[in-house]
């Protein structure tokens, strides 16, 4: 499997065509941070079960992604630029998507 730097991924992810990059969800997390396991705990079942990806995006390596989100994360990101901070639900993630649709 290819490793990419994250930043590489965010701008390859930026550049997706809308109905690539409306069928994923990012959620910006950092080493070491067991809130953004226990936010993938909640989030992979849930976009699972819509058909959705999650693209995960270390903030640590990125100086403007870390000063935005570093005391924040995990933060869910939409394409459309809605966002959510930890704590939340399912069924608030759940919501959050269907206002996107």
């Amino acid at each position: 499997m290819a490793h990419y730097s994250t930043q590489y991924l965010w701008v390859a992810v930026m550049s997706l065509p809308n109905s690539l990059s409306n069928s994923q969800v990012t959620l910006y997390t950092g080493p070491n941070c067991h809130l953004c396991e226990q936010a993938k705990a909640l989030l992979y079942p849930l976009l699972t079960e819509r058909g959705l990806r999650l693209v995960e995006v270390n903030v640590q390596t990125d100086a403007e992604l870390q000063k935005k989100y570093a005391i924040r994360i995990p933060v869910v990101a939409l394409a459309n630029g809605q966002e959510k901070g930890w704590p939340f639900t399912a069924a608030q993630i759940g919501r959050l998507l269907d206002g996107a649709d």
